[in-house]
């Protein structure tokens, strides 16, 4: 996982917004868009940062592409801080 991408994505509260509602399950951009009163141009770019992230993923279904949330990628995040916040001394 490339951090510099990663926290670029997460420095922005709108795509922080969207991975919550992620976090409930997959939507389409429709979906997502119903929820912001921003255009869907705004929200496809925010979902493009996201995923160049890794930090979602698209799927298509039928004539809908659907984002998910990356979980692997939050738990990654999560155990890096995890270790930065316990004060490990180990020399690298």
């Amino acid at each position: 996982m490339e951090f510099a991408n990663t926290f670029k994505a997460l420095s922005d509260p709108i795509r922080r917004d969207i991975l919550i509602l992620l976090k409930n399950g997959r939507l389409t951009a429709g979906e997502i868009v119903e929820n912001f009163n921003l255009t869907a141009a705004t929200i496809s770019y925010h979902l493009s940062i996201l995923k160049k992230a890794d930090l979602i993923w698209e799927t298509k279904y039928k004539n809908y592409i659907y984002y998910e949330l990356n979980t692997s990628i939050v738990e990654e995040i999560m155990l890096w801080f995890s270790e930065l916040k316990g004060g490990n001394d180990e020399k690298i």
